[in-house]
């Protein structure tokens, strides 16, 4: 597969900023190594992970983005993207099969019945790929957000018709972030039918954030996957709904390392102003709420990551993600056959194993009858 490298180090060349980001990250793992011993135990062989943090570009959605204007996604280059790139990255790296996904900004840049057209376009592009991949590929359903009745329809088109595997939800759509009021009818909808739902960060809008010479991947997009799962815990969504299955995008961006400071509100003087109409959130009640999301490895593979969400939930709400193509430049040096090695300094092959494959699959029933076969 010799397309594949030389591919990542083209992206790598591109990607602004990418060899100061590699020097922290390996300075933060690093520290969190010295910490403490890591086990160093070797990943299992083979094919065997399923990526459910993957992402597509189909041409149309793709020449979309260019012609508005996106030629950066989070700040990472706009990058090109096609079913045998992604088969031969899937066979480089051991994964059996990839969960596709349709990243930021989704097709909310589009409006009215463009953004109805694109979302059935990319939806029924998936669909194909794994009618004709069939062991390789699963998708999550792109909605027209934040048209309601039209994203309620579509997932009824996306999971009854196409037999997508889920939905993917932005963190905010114009500012507003999932578990506002306005998204009630939508959660209603997933919660009826017990969806998985991929919950991936959204760009914060240029007048909404602070003016720093970094580009939104590495710390913005983190904070933004926060701020919606908080909100959702605050305003009940997750008390009321609790049969939707919410995945958090890149470990749950801060979640873990906020998660007691977020439950003590009650017990300040926040809890005395706190309304009537929304549940008050208390250590106990918010441990548990986060103890049921879903955390994805997508990069953050290493110790320090995936410690702090041990911390909070159990290791079978851990599955695998690589992020790709949007990671391409940080994935390891040609050779290196593992996609997140750092996972390795955590759990032993057993435990990856279970991470890496058992886990996904237990949460998309069809795709895991698919890879059966």
């Amino acid at each position: 597969m010799t397309s594949f490298p030389s591919s990542r180090q083209t992206s790598r060349r591109r990607l602004l900023g990418g060899t100061a980001a590699g020097a922290l990250g390996f300075a933060a793992l690093g520290t969190a190594m010295a910490a403490g011993p890591a086990r160093s135990q070797q990943p299992p062989s083979g094919t065997y992970r399923i990526d459910l943090h993957a992402h597509f570009l189909p041409p149309d959605y793709r020449a979309a983005l260019i012609e508005h204007g996106h030629f950066t996604i989070g700040g990472y280059p706009t990058p090109n993207w096609s079913p045998e790139e992604a088969i031969g990255f899937m066979d480089y790296y051991g994964i059996q099969a990839q969960a596709l996904s349709v990243s930021d900004p989704g097709v909310s840049f589009l409006g009215g019945q463009e953004a109805i057209d694109m979302a059935r376009y990319c939806n029924t592009y998936a669909a194909d790929l794994f009618r004709t991949h069939p062991t390789r590929f699963g998708a999550f359903a792109v909605l027209p957000m934040p048209d309601l009745a039209a994203s309620i329809a579509e997932i009824a088109f996306a999971l009854d018709t196409l037999r997508l595997d889920g939905v993917v939800l932005l963190s905010a759509y114009n500012g507003i972030y999932l578990g506002d009021p306005r998204f009630e009818p939508l959660m209603a909808e997933l919660n009826r039918r017990r969806a998985f739902v991929f919950v991936h960060p959204a760009a914060i809008a240029p007048d909404a954030k602070p003016e720093l010479p970094l580009p939104d991947f590495l710390e913005e997009f983190t904070f933004d996957t926060t701020r919606a799962a908080t909100l959702m815990m605050f305003t009940g969504v997750t008390q009321r709904y609790p049969d939707i299955r919410f995945q958090l995008a890149h470990a749950g961006g801060t979640l873990p390392f906020v998660s007691h400071r977020i439950g003590v509100a009650s017990q300040t003087v926040l809890g005395e102003l706190w309304p009537d109409t929304l549940p008050r959130p208390s250590v106990l009640d918010t441990a548990t709420q986060i103890s049921r999301f879903y955390y994805d490895t997508a990069l953050s593979g290493a110790p320090a990551a995936m410690a702090s969400v041990l911390a909070v939930t159990s290791r079978d709400h851990i599955v695998f993600g690589s992020d790709w193509p949007f990671s391409a430049a940080t994935l390891p040096q040609r050779g290196s056959h593992d996609p997140a090695p750092g996972l390795s300094d955590i759990f032993d092959a057993d435990q990856r194993m279970e991470v890496e494959h058992h886990n996904p699959l237990r949460q998309l029933p069809r795709l895991a009858e698919a890879v059966a076969t």
